[in-house]
């Protein structure tokens, strides 16, 4: 049940909630908070403080909004919470709640009330015209009803006790700063090979390092382009731009965070928010992968495999332009998600069954640090796309066709190619266009890979290993075979294996070659 310290009457109870479903997961609304006009007498001079009491049962939904009626002359919205954490039996969850806030124009899905969302990252956050808490977006707060968006990420058999603390403070608004966001374009080499880190998180979501920290670190990792993924807010937009530079690609994104999983909306239109409120039994997914396109980014569903609670994908591949196979150290999650996207490649040369059926078409994979704070690496792994420059329209193009591989730093290269018997020639993402039984040359160039091995896999799975490279990390590996025999080729560079028959880390691999016309 909730309650007001203040006693204005709101009649928060259980039996006055309403539960709803608007087109997204279920969702829970509580009674109103309200304020007085003007500054009231029995508070501190410019200021008015409401708090909150309630408590979530399990199976509470996913969403609990508590409105907030904002009266005129309001200057800043500040909130902060706390909520009990009893211990829980083992293998139990317990007690997790996040919270964000929408403004006067409200929850719909999609719409345009989204004012900040800082999950369990923080305890408490503001809101003002020229200023806001990480992960909040600056600007009026105009009077209606406003909601603080509560998620209770988990709920132990005891319940979830909360108290959420609102203060108002009444004077006249700061100036609206005007965003500005980072250019499309830096000096590149022309169509060269670009090394980046798509996956980042800055302290505006949950992350603890600055754009400015993060930026340094993806220099010194040796990458080309950047792009900023942060949860469920696109709150760091406007503090990239005096980060970029001619030897730096800042492109800016999302990481939309479901309960279902998450995926990367890479390189979007700067200012664009992508809602995240829905679960894959909602069917709201596809919505906002067009919205994502449609503002320009990529979808790449994120860790596909991890197995945090609500990480792993579960909408499907459908929408996809590519899919994060490895993300971070190299783990058996990752390993995992290399399996699963190969099974993708083989439905996706599946021999016709019938006329008019053109099967799907394929999805490249992509690896991504993920990173959070020290001691995590930034550009561990990174994916190295041939684009024809160094700008957000040619790199977004070559991580779609394919045209990359991924490697575990700036010390590994890859050269790879397949080459039929009349000067027939194809590079990563491309196809080789032979004849089924004609003679297919594969190599691959590997530098930065001391004692590793070189693996080349098929439709049928691993057809070569190679012996271990030298020390000095660097050999060309080549293997022959026919479009007949594999649909498509790529290659592995595996360090040594810890516990045989396992296979060793990656230390780098690449998107496929298709052979055969």
């Amino acid at each position: 049940m909730c309650e007001d310290d203040h006693g204005s009457g709101t009649g928060n109870t259980l039996a006055r909630r309403a539960l709803f479903v608007s087109g997204a997961a279920a969702a829970l609304t509580l009674g109103s908070v309200s304020f007085s006009q003007g500054t009231p007498a029995e508070a501190a001079p410019g200021t008015e403080t409401k708090t909150v009491r309630g408590t979530l049962p399990t199976g509470s939904p996913d969403f609990v909004y508590l409105p907030v009626e904002i009266p005129h002359g309001v200057r800043e919205l500040r909130v902060s919470y706390t909520y009990e954490r009893p211990p829980v039996p083992a293998g139990t969850a317990g007690n997790a709640l996040d919270i964000g806030v929408f403004d006067q124009r409200g929850t719909e899905l999609g719409g345009k009330g989204f004012r900040g969302w800082s999950g369990g990252a923080r305890t408490e956050f503001f809101v003002r015209a020229d200023d806001a808490t990480p992960g909040y977006i600056p600007g009026p707060v105009k009077a209606g009803t406003w909601h603080i968006a509560l998620g209770p990420y988990t709920v132990s058999p005891q319940g979830l006790a909360y108290e959420i603390t609102i203060t108002l403070s009444y004077g006249e608004p700061g100036e609206v700063v005007t965003p500005v966001y980072p250019p499309e374009r830096a000096k590149g080499r022309g169509r060269a090979w670009y090394r980046g880190d798509c996956h980042l998180h800055t302290w505006y979501s949950d992350g603890r390092r600055t754009p400015t920290e993060i930026a340094a670190l993806a220099r010194a990792a040796g990458l080309d382009f950047i792009n900023s993924s942060d949860h469920n807010t696109h709150s760091s937009h406007a503090h990239w731009a005096d980060q970029a530079g001619d030897d730096l690609l800042i492109m800016v994104g999302e990481e939309v965070t479901t309960r279902n999983g998450h995926v990367l909306a890479l390189g979007t239109d700067p200012g664009t928010f992508v809602d995240w409120r829905y679960r894959a039994r909602d069917n709201r997914f596809g919505k906002f992968a067009r919205q994502i396109r449609r503002a320009g980014g990529l979808v790449v569903p994120a860790h596909p495999h991890a197995t945090c609670v609500g990480c792993n994908w579960k909408f499907g591949f459908a929408e996809a332009d590519a899919v994060e196979v490895w993300n971070g150290t190299y783990s058996p999650e990752d390993e995992v998600a290399l399996a699963d996207w190969d099974g993708m490649l083989v439905a996706s040369v599946r021999e016709r069954k019938g006329e008019g059926d053109e099967g799907r078409g394929w999805i490249p994979a992509m690896g991504n640090s993920d990173t959070h704070r020290d001691p995590d690496p930034v550009g561990v792994p990174q994916t190295v796309v041939l684009a024809d420059d160094l700008t957000r329209e040619a790199i977004q193009a070559g991580l779609r066709a394919g045209r990359s591989y991924v490697a575990e730093s700036k010390s590994v290269s890859l050269t790879f190619t397949a080459s039929g018997p009349k000067g027939e020639h194809a590079d990563i993402g491309g196809r080789l266009k032979v004849s089924g039984d004609a003679p297919v040359t594969v190599r691959l160039e590997v530098s930065g890979a001391p004692r590793c091995t070189v693996r080349f896999v098929t439709d049928q799975g691993v057809l070569f290993t190679s012996a271990v490279l030298p020390v000095a990390g660097t050999g060309v590996v080549e293997w022959r075979t026919t479009a007949q025999y594999a649909a498509y080729v790529r290659a592995e560079v595996r360090h040594e294996a810890v516990l045989a028959p396992l296979p060793g880390a990656l230390a780098a691999f690449t998107n496929p070659i298709f052979l055969g016309r």
